[in-house]
């Protein structure tokens, strides 16, 4: 097992580096822009006590946000509806960055777009042209900042031409109010759709990831199979929701005495169907061979995806700056063939 060390590196040392801050950088697709190994889910950043569902507090936010720039997790991952439609997961990532305007270029900002936000007409949902140019424009205002780094689709629409859909992602590019662009939650089918239409446009709308549910336990949403398998084909980035399965695939549901309000599963009440649900005697041996290798599970699990074929950053949510750090070791851990050989034992075993 190997750790990247943080290095202090001066401008003038190199024509080019691969890491910030002691975060390694990966390329987004085929594209030449770089993202960190890891970033953060910020599904439930927003402001709890207006109750719109959030877990994590502005001020709780803007101190992972500050942490996150030291440790080189600086790939922020957003949506419009986050939080029952509030807009306020964009919000508390806009207070930071109207703070922190020094920082825009060490952050890569990723938003997404479809569900009905910012009224409740037909017209404020799905991919029209009129919906994502509006919803573009909503977004880039509760982020305080002048573009999107990579705005994601969130679902496919099958009500509205593919050709309508792109041509707005295009004309968005031509006036720098986003700068690249990808789909979440899309069949191998879905995908392919889009990229046939590619050639129709500039080479600036090309689908660069798939953002798809996947965790090593349960892996891919079983509605939409082989996706992973295809990203690593066709050079596309494929980044998970929810990799470390709700919170199962870290160290604090190993012991369940500890587990009570505060926790996720716990405050969700999903904590018992959720052990009933997935393979715990797996979760269990990949713990205990993390624990012998020095590591928590959640590094083992964070570390391993990234060593797979298509795998684009990982993006965990986060509610304390603990949290962050160590996911964030984990996008530094390299494993060896014999460590990746025994992980996989494990995880298909009979």
């Amino acid at each position: 097992m190997e750790i990247k060390e943080k290095k202090e590196i001066s401008p003038n040392d190199r024509w080019a580096v691969d890491e910030f801050n002691g975060m390694p950088y990966r390329p987004l697709g085929d594209s030449g822009l770089r993202v960190a190994n890891v970033g953060i889910g910020t599904w439930k950043f927003g402001y709890p006590e207006k109750g719109d569902g959030a877990r994590v507090d502005e001020k709780t936010a803007h101190r992972i946000f500050d942490r996150a720039i030291e440790v080189g997790a600086t790939f922020w991952d957003t949506a419009n509806r986050y939080n029952n439609a509030s807009g306020n997961s964009e919000r508390v990532i806009g207070t930071w960055m109207r703070l922190n305007p020094d920082q825009r270029r060490n952050v890569i900002l990723a938003t997404k777009i479809f569900a009905p936000m910012d009224g409740i007409s037909p017209n404020h949902g799905r991919l029209s042209r009129l919906n994502i140019i509006e919803s573009v424009h909503a977004c880039i205002e509760r982020l305080q900042v002048d573009y999107i780094d990579l705005l994601y689709f969130h679902l496919f629409d099958s009500t509205t031409p593919a050709e309508e859909s792109l041509s707005a992602i295009e004309d968005l590019v031509k006036e720098d109010a986003i700068r690249y662009f990808a789909i979440s939650n899309f069949t191998v089918d879905q995908i392919k759709l889009y990229q046939s239409l590619e050639s129709h446009f500039s080479i600036r709308v090309r689908v660069l990831a798939v953002q798809n549910k996947f965790d090593i336990i349960s892996l891919e949403d079983d509605q939409k199979p082989g996706v992973l398998h295809y990203c690593a084909q066709s050079g596309v980035s494929f980044v998970a929701w929810s990799p470390l399965l709700k919170g199962l695939l870290t160290d604090k549901y190993q012991d369940l005495t500890g587990v009570g309000p505060g926790d996720r599963l716990y405050d969700e009440g999903t904590l018992n169907s959720a052990l009933e649900r997935y393979d715990l005697p797996r979760i269990k041996k990949l713990a205990d061979l993390s624990k012998e290798w020095g590591i928590s599970l959640n590094q083992l699990v964070i570390a391993y995806m990234l060593s797979r074929p298509g795998m684009g950053p990982i993006i965990a949510s986060v509610s304390s700056v603990d949290q962050l750090e160590s996911n964030a070791y984990g996008g530094r851990i390299t494993f060896s063939k014999e460590e990746i050989l025994k992980i996989e034992e494990i995880l298909t075993e009979k």
